[in-house]
């Protein structure tokens, strides 16, 4: 393959800058330990906390930028908002960057 042909495949500007904002919101130790949570079961904020040893507020605050990530989404139960990753490719993502780390 030629640099031609490279250079064509490349994605657009902006989709490198959406790819490279996610890996900055993945880049956060409490939210990589919220998603491996939550890749193994849906949680509600409390339990969440519970998972990664840390106050609601601070928890809270890095669910909104996992959302705005579209990394996880929440549903209503009754009072509680019930966590879960958004989609497969986000379970995806994240068992693949671990088995990464793991296989050193």
């Amino acid at each position: 393959m030629s640099v031609d042909e490279i250079k064509k495949q490349m994605p657009k500007t902006d989709t490198i800058t959406d790819l490279a904002d996610l890996f900055k919101v993945l880049g956060d130790q409490t939210r990589q330990k919220i998603l491996f949570a939550l890749e193994k079961k849906p949680l509600c904020v409390n339990d969440i906390c519970e998972c990664v040893d840390m106050t609601k507020y601070a928890v809270s605050h890095h669910l909104r930028l996992l959302k705005d990530a579209k990394l996880v989404k929440g549903v209503r139960d009754g009072k509680e908002i019930i966590y879960s990753l958004d989609d497969e490719h986000v379970s995806q993502i994240f068992e693949c960057a671990l088995l990464h780390v793991m296989e050193r």
